[in-house]
């Protein structure tokens, strides 16, 4: 029994622990908690260490990334009137996006930028190559020149008021012509018409007539002819050409050239336009020139001092209105002169006046009257007279050496002192 006995005891002893483990476990919710927490901070701790190894490589590689997908730029200082400007541009753009960089910072126009690069190219709208990278700006100072909107914007509000100021000068000097009484204007209009050439004529025997017309058509219209013949009251009736060849004489004095002719108190004036050879035209203001001293033929016929002092008038007022229409030439002499010819400047003489000649001569007669001279002009009549006679004597035996003369030659003495 007890052998028995003993045994069903432990069974029953096994029971209920069995039944024990079975039955819920009452526990302190409290301790129950902490037996959590320390099993999850164990589960986590043992989470980290294993996981930390596996997430440690993909951390390295999202390090490795953020630098090679940030782009390269490219630092260029800009300079602009005494001031500096940093951009930084990606190092794919062109010169173009600079330029548009430039025009959105320092408000320059587009087509005004200028930029100098040291040791480079200089850049302006149109580009030579628009491809032309920023890389090869990298790290340099850049000039730019180009004038900002505000300077564009002051310098046509300036040039608007320009124009206002000078539309207001023109209206105003509208207004003051309008005031001048139409009379006069109608007057100054017929007196044009009346103190003038009423024929202008060329020889139409040489070459090019319609050259030698324009000629005298621009001596009839020239400002300062039409001013003085208006003041003098000159009226000419014909003004022509001279034939060159049948007005010039050669002899062994020299070559005559009749530069103009006066006929008739002005009935007809003759000017000599062409050169000799008839291949080419004289000067214009030296024709101009013997057209004023014929001029004065009008009034006075012999070379006195009444004359020269009215011819001298003629040409200071022709000078003064061609001054006036900017055609005056400064230091010009006062002489006559054709071009091509040789010593003309010094064979220059007045013509002999009177009212059927009127002519002006180059290398002609010297014999002209001193009446009414200065001082000066005597002194050189004097010395043109003496560069004459030696000229004459030189040639009259230049001509008689010709002829077979020669100078008288004394007999040469002999060894014993006779000859």
């Amino acid at each position: 029994m007890d052998v028995a006995s003993h045994p069903s005891e432990r069974s029953m002893d096994y029971s209920n622990e069995d039944t024990a483990s079975r039955q819920p476990q009452t526990m302190d919710p409290i301790a129950n908690d902490h037996s959590d927490n320390k099993h999850t901070t164990a589960d986590m701790e043992v989470d980290c260490t294993t996981s930390a190894p596996a997430s440690a490589p993909e951390n390295d590689s999202e390090c490795d990334s953020e630098p090679e997908g940030r782009p390269e730029m490219v630092a260029i200082t800009v300079s602009h009137r005494g001031h500096r400007f940093p951009f930084e541009l990606d190092a794919d753009l062109t010169v173009t996006d600079l330029f548009r960089e430039i025009e959105n910072v320092l408000e320059i126009p587009f087509e005004n930028i200028k930029v100098m690069v040291p040791k480079g190219p200089f850049l302006k709208y149109p580009f030579k190559d628009a491809e032309y990278s920023v890389k090869n700006l990298a790290g340099k100072t850049v000039t730019v020149m180009g004038s900002t909107n505000a300077d564009v914007q002051a310098v046509q509000s300036m040039c608007q008021k320009l124009n206002n100021i000078k539309a207001a000068r023109e209206a105003q000097r509208s207004k003051a012509k309008s005031k001048t009484p139409a009379r006069r204007r109608g007057v100054q209009s017929a007196e044009d018409s009346k103190y003038t050439f009423l024929q202008v004529r060329p020889l139409s025997g040489l070459p090019h007539p319609e050259r030698s017309l324009k000629l005298l058509m621009r001596l009839k219209e020239d400002p300062g002819i039409r001013a003085a013949m208006r003041k003098h009251k000159f009226t000419v009736a014909l003004l022509t050409e001279m034939e060159p060849l049948a007005h010039t004489q050669s002899t062994h004095e020299g070559t005559t050239r009749i530069l103009g002719l006066n006929r008739n108190q002005g009935e007809v004036i003759e000017l000599r336009l062409r050169t000799d050879a008839h291949d080419g035209y004289r000067d214009y203001k030296t024709i101009r020139k013997t057209l004023c001293h014929e001029l004065a033929h009008n009034v006075h016929g012999p070379h006195d001092r009444q004359f020269w002092d009215l011819c001298h008038q003629i040409e200071r007022e022709v000078d003064a209105a061609d001054w006036k229409s900017g055609g005056h030439t400064l230091g010009e002499t006062s002489r006559y002169h054709i071009s091509g010819q040789d010593q003309e400047e010094e064979d220059v003489h007045e013509d002999d006046g009177g009212w059927t000649g009127g002519e002006f001569v180059l290398g002609g007669s010297r014999k002209a009257s001193s009446a009414g001279l200065s001082r000066r002009e005597i002194l050189a009549q004097a010395a043109l007279e003496r560069q004459r006679k030696e000229a004459e004597e030189e040639a009259t035996a230049v001509e008689a050496v010709e002829r077979g003369w020669r100078p008288c030659q004394r007999p040469q003495p002999n060894n014993d002192g006779n000859m």
